[in-house]
C-alpha cells in the first residue's frame, strides 16, 4: 500500500515547494538524530526524508498523485538505499536552507584595496584656548600609503598573480549530494584568503599590505566656543586602508582643563568673590578678572550674602554664533569677621544700638557649657 507522503510532512496536496521546505525544516528540528537520538525519532526521520525527496521531485510527485509509490521496490530506491543519499547533519540542513555557504552562487573575490578606519586624537586645551579658538600643531601616528609600491603590495611594480586554487574566484566550492539534490557550499579560498590573487613577491617596505605606519605633524584649527568632549573632524587624515585604500577621517577630541577661577556652564562662566561684611553693607567698587582682562563692577550698599553680579558678554563665545557671547556671573561670598578686638566690638555695639538691634551677649568662659564642664571635672 502506497505511503501518504503528504500526511508524513503534514502538508496539503497543493503544497508549494516553499511549503515543503518549511514543513521539512520544522520536522527536522524535532526528529533529526542530532536533535532527538531515540530509535523512534530516527525511523520517523527516515520517513520524513523520503517524503521530502519524493514530493520535491516533480516526476516522483506525479507518481504519488496518481496513487503510486516511487520508492516501492523497483521504483528507484529510497533514502539511504540504492540511489539515495545519507543523512545530512542537522546544521548542514539549516545551512542548505538558510545560508552558511548557500546552494551555489558565490560572492566573488574580496578586494585588496579597502577603505581605512577613522582615528581619534585627544587634545587638551585651557579654558581661554577653548573660548577664543586657536591653531594647534598635532602629531598623529597612523597608516599611510606605501610610497614604494604605491599601495599595490607587490615589489618592483609586479602585479598580484591569479590564485591557482580558486582560479581568481576568491572562494572554493564543495558539492555534496543530499536529499535536496546537489548542495553547493562556498568558502573563502584558503590559499589566497579570499582575494583571488596571491602576491608572490611582496613589497619589502610594507610587507604586501600597501601601507606603512608613520608619525605625521598636522595643524588643526580650533573654532571659538568649543566644549569639553566635542570632536573636530579632519577629513581623509585617518588610517589609509589595506591595499592603499582611501583614508578614514581623523577626529580631534577636545578635553578642557579645569580653571583655577572660573567654572563653565555652556557659554556662561561662574566665579566666587569674597566680600567683607562692611563692604557689602556700605557698597563698594570691585575689580574682577575676566577672560578679556580686568573689569570694574559696582556693589550696591546692602548687598546680601549669596548675591550675584552679572557681567554681560564676558563669558564664552557661542560656537559658530558670530560675536554672541555668554555672561560672567560673580557670586558674592560675604564674610563675617570671626575675630574682633575690643574696639571693634565696641563700635559694633554702638552700631547695633543705633539700629535698635537686640544684642545677645556672647557666651564667655563662665557660661552654661563651661559650668557643665566644671561639674563633670569636679570643680566648683
Amino acid at each position: 500500500m502506497a505511503k501518504d507522503y503528504y500526511q508524513i510532512l503534514g502538508v496539503q496536496r497543493d503544497a508549494t515547494p516553499d511549503d515543503l521546505k518549511k514543513a521539512y525544516r520544522k520536522l527536522a528540528r524535532e526528529f533529526h538524530p542530532d536533535v532527538n537520538p531515540s530509535p523512534e525519532a530516527q525511523e520517523k526521520f527516515k520517513d520524513i526524508n523520503a517524503a521530502f525527496e519524493v514530493l520535491s521531485d516533480p516526476q516522483k510527485r506525479q507518481i504519488v498523485d496518481m496513487g503510486g509509490d516511487p520508492l516501492a521496490p523497483g521504483g528507484g530506491g529510497g533514502p539511504g538505499g540504492p540511489g539515495g543519499a545519507p543523512f545530512m547533519g542537522f546544521q548542514d540542513i539549516m545551512d542548505a536552507f538558510f545560508g552558511g555557504g548557500g546552494m551555489g552562487g558565490g560572492r566573488g573575490p574580496r578586494p585588496r584595496r579597502r577603505p581605512g578606519s577613522d582615528a581619534v586624537l585627544r587634545l587638551e586645551l585651557t579654558l581661554k584656548e577653548a573660548a577664543f579658538g586657536m591653531e594647534s600643531p598635532i602629531t598623529v601616528d597612523t597608516a599611510v600609503l606605501c610610497t614604494q609600491c604605491e599601495g599595490s603590495g607587490a615589489a618592483d611594480g609586479a602585479a598580484p598573480e591569479t590564485c591557482d586554487t580558486c582560479g581568481g574566484a576568491g572562494e572554493v566550492q564543495n558539492v555534496q549530494r543530499t536529499i535536496l539534490g546537489q548542495v553547493v557550499t562556498a568558502r573563502p579560498c584558503p590559499s589566497c584568503s579570499g582575494y583571488g590573487s596571491i602576491i608572490t613577491n611582496p613589497c619589502n617596505k610594507c610587507g604586501g599590505d600597501g601601507r606603512v605606519r608613520t608619525r605625521r605633524k598636522l595643524t588643526v584649527k580650533i573654532p571659538p566656543g568649543v566644549e569639553d568632549g566635542m570632536r573636530i573632524r579632519l577629513g581623509g587624515q585617518g588610517e589609509v586602508g589595506p591595499g592603499g585604500g582611501p583614508a578614514g577621517d581623523l577626529y580631534v577630541e577636545i578635553h578642557e582643563k579645569p580653571h583655577d577661577v572660573f567654572t563653565r556652564e555652556g557659554e556662561d562662566l561662574h566665579c566666587k568673590l569674597k566680600l567683607p561684611m562692611t563692604a557689602a553693607a556700605l557698597g563698594t567698587r570691585l575689580t574682577v578678572d575676566t577672560l578679556d582682562g580686568q573689569e570694574t563692577v559696582d556693589v550696591h550698599a546692602g548687598t546680601q550674602p549669596g548675591s550675584t553680579l552679572r557681567i554681560r558678554g564676558a563669558g564664552i563665545p557661542v560656537l559658530r554664533g558670530g560675536d554672541t557671547r555668554g555672561d560672567l556671573y560673580v557670586h558674592l561670598d560675604v564674610r563675617t569677621p570671626t575675630k574682633i578686638d575690643a574696639e571693634q566690638e565696641r563700635v559694633l555695639h554702638q552700631l547695633a544700638e543705633l539700629r535698635s538691634e537686640e544684642i545677645v551677649e556672647p557666651v564667655r568662659g563662665n557660661g552654661f557649657f563651661s559650668r557643665m564642664r566644671d561639674a563633670f571635672n569636679g570643680h566648683g
